[in-house]
């Protein structure tokens, strides 16, 4: 059996800290990784250590046969089309499929935490049948359902630090935040370790903090006071809309709020703890560190 490492979406800002760990935490050999990309020119770095690139389009069959060439453990990054709901099924199904017919020993996917039938998010739906279908394929599988990233607050903060106001309509509604680098590295342990039995992680951090809760942190760190201010999510998307946003891209967003209110993202677990054998990192870190991020 295989022991080759394949890992898509390798070029993008999950993928490539997912390969790094692979090499530099869990001293995995560079020649057993491969590194999967739609833009394989830019994996050079990657190449340059050892790491064989392939290309993996989605969107083109005929690549991901030559990409999943000789199985093993392969990890399919859920794809950045998040503002077409069935696209991103369709492109992770044919993934899927791929990689099961090139002999994958495991099959990995990233989702999201409670994708099931319910859910506000608009992409959930995109989720929750990829996971359906890695489950169909009959082989080992693990699905991580990855949570909110800290990074996700950079598109926000900047104009609430700016305004002084921060619109939502998440109401009290908590969010367990955790670090892309921490989701990587769990990742990259499980990846690294043999093949166990098929399992569900979900990683969050250790906090799951309110708006108006994260508000107060950022006004005590930036030094300005921000207000956190209660709308409808007719009224968020349409001010979105206003601000510039295209209409999917503002009702994608809304729905992020929406999903917070409902309590779907609040609940934290000790997975990510369990896989790396630390804490995760902290917010108030991260938000220490990226002050000049969005408050200039």
């Amino acid at each position: 059996m295989s022991d080759r490492i394949i890992v898509t979406g390798a070029a993008g800002h999950l993928g490539q800290r997912i390969v790094r760990h692979l090499v530099e935490t869990f001293a995995v050999a560079p020649s057993r990784i491969v590194a999967a990309s739609r833009n394989p020119e830019k994996l050079a770095a990657l190449a340059a250590k050892g790491i064989e690139t392939r290309r993996a389009d989605f969107d083109d069959p005929a690549s991901l046969n030559d990409a999943f060439a000789g199985g093993g453990r392969i990890l399919i990054v859920s794809t950045d089309a998040v503002g077409e709901p069935g696209k991103r099924l369709a492109q992770h199904k044919a993934a899927i499929a791929a990689a099961a017919a090139a002999g994958a020993s495991q099959l990995l996917y990233t989702s999201m935490p409670e994708p099931e039938p319910g859910s506000p998010i608009l992409f959930a739906p995109d989720h929750f049948g990829s996971e359906q279908a890695v489950k169909a394929m009959g082989i080992p599988h693990v699905i991580f359902r990855n949570s909110w990233y800290f990074e996700n607050l950079l598109g926000s903060l900047p104009q609430a630090v700016s305004s002084g106001r921060w619109y939502t309509s998440a109401g009290d509604g908590r969010t367990a935040y955790v670090a892309r680098d921490d989701i990587a590295e769990a990742i990259a342990a499980v990846l690294s370790a043999p093949v166990g039995e098929s399992a569900t992680y979900t990683l969050t951090g250790d906090e799951a903090p309110t708006n108006g809760e994260i508000a107060a942190l950022v006004s005590k760190i930036a030094g300005k006071e921000i207000t956190v201010v209660q709308v409808s999510d007719a009224e968020l998307a349409a001010g979105l809309e206003k601000a510039g946003l295209p209409a999917p891209v503002a009702a994608l967003l809304a729905s992020f709020d929406a999903n917070t209110r409902s309590g779907r993202i609040a609940a934290t677990t000790d997975d990510l703890r369990t896989l790396t054998g630390r804490a995760p990192a902290r917010l108030e870190d991260f938000l220490r560190a990226s002050k000049a991020a969005y408050a200039g």
